[in-house]
């Protein structure tokens, strides 16, 4: 291990600080920042650090960045690239935050402290916002500075039961050890459209691109049951008539799966959203339920439909309520001492807009820990460090 691989980082749109909880305690925070004053309360809270900036990034400058971290992560927000979005792309104000950030990584560059690590994480529709542009745009600065870069998507559901797939680039100063580097895609980790994505790269960063060779996650051993906070009081559960509408909601196909399930004995605990659809021409409202151990993807809470909702079946009998914060905290991997806000809103927001810290914890383990406790810089760098 060399002296630019101990455990430093910095940690940039930091939300609740999902990531340091990934990274965990081996790893040391330098800084985090993120403009949520509610969020930035949480992770002091749970961090006890100090050091955590409620600052917009664009008002950051390397002066702010103490020491010289090994590892710069980046959740930037997803809004303008996210297919339920505008779709605006990295020209649009908050996904656009990225160039922000780059322009520190460039400064730091300029100092000699450039993070041996760079770790990028975004939602799947990075991958085609603006026909692909926009993740060529980020693979070809990392390459241009040095960074050997590659890209694969990690679904949180390998860990947690939740459905929440999510896109990492990770960027190493110098070559990658081969032992990292696979010859192909893994096509578990490689959807079409990164293929497509990387097609349009410039043969320099095409040529830099590199496959991350990840093993494969032990097998999960939680259901969406397990998390449950089951002993709520009756007041938390909705009005019988109110779950019966949700029901009339569903398709005919999934009023035949509760059905089934009526029939069925034992608990059953499924996850549910309510969806526009259009039908025959016209916008429906639609229930849509899963039983399949996971829950959706979380979202954070701007209205009724983004907000998702338990149904439980048991002896025949049918309840539905809202997620609770804890369960959807468990979802994202967050230990029960992380105390949530009591405000619901902002403690939904706080847990649905992060990255799952048990997703980040195996790219650490199985990636970025390797990468920097590989020896020196490789050739690539030090034709970037030379020119």
């Amino acid at each position: 291990m060399t002296s630019d691989s101990a455990r430093t980082f910095y940690e940039f749109f930091s939300g609740a600080g999902m990531a340091r909880l990934g990274l965990g305690a081996a790893w040391t925070c330098l800084f985090a920042n993120d403009f949520d004053p509610h969020k930035v309360e949480s992770y002091e809270r749970h961090f006890a650090s100090g050091h955590a900036r409620c600052e917009d990034i664009n008002a950051l400058s390397t002066a702010d960045l103490p020491g010289h971290a090994a590892l710069a992560w980046a959740s930037f927000p997803c809004q303008d690239l996210s297919l339920a979005g505008g779709r605006g792309g990295l020209d649009a104000p908050r996904s656009g935050a990225f160039y922000a950030f780059w322009r520190l990584m460039e400064q730091l560059q300029t100092e000699n402290r450039a993070p041996r690590v760079i770790a990028l994480e975004n939602v799947a529709g990075l991958l085609t916002s603006r026909g692909g542009e926009d993740f060529s745009a980020i693979i070809e600065r990392l390459t241009g500075a040095g960074y050997q870069t590659g890209a694969l998507m990690v679904d949180a559901a390998e860990f947690v039961p939740q459905s929440r797939p999510r896109l990492f680039i990770v960027g190493v100063l110098g070559a990658a050890p081969s032992h990292l580097a696979a010859a192909i895609p893994d096509p578990l980790r490689t959807p079409a459209a990164m293929l497509r994505a990387i097609e349009k790269l410039s043969p320099a960063a095409r040529q830099n691109f590199v496959w991350w060779n990840l093993p494969q996650a032990a097998a999960r051993n939680t259901s969406l049951t397990d998390l449950i906070e089951w002993d709520l009081p009756p007041s938390a559960w909705r009005s019988a008539e109110a779950t019966q509408k949700m029901l009339s909601q569903m398709s005919p196909l999934q009023r035949t799966r509760v059905e089934f399930l009526r029939n069925t004995p034992g608990r059953h605990a499924g996850a549910l959203y309510r969806r526009i659809r259009v039908e025959r021409g016209e916008k429906v409202q639609r229930s849509e339920a899963r039983f399949d151990g996971l829950a959706g993807c979380l979202r954070t809470p701007g209205g009724g439909s983004s907000r998702q909702f338990l149904v439980v079946i048991e002896d025949g009998k049918v309840r539905t309520r809202l997620m609770t914060p804890r369960e959807t905290a468990r979802l994202m991997g967050m230990p029960d001492d992380y105390v949530l806000p009591p405000n619901l809103n902002r403690a939904l927001h706080l847990t649905g807009d992060g990255v799952a810290a048990p997703a980040v914890r195996h790219l650490a383990e199985c990636l970025i820990e390797p990468l920097l406790d590989t020896k020196g810089l490789g050739r690539s760098a030090r034709k970037a460090k030379a020119a």
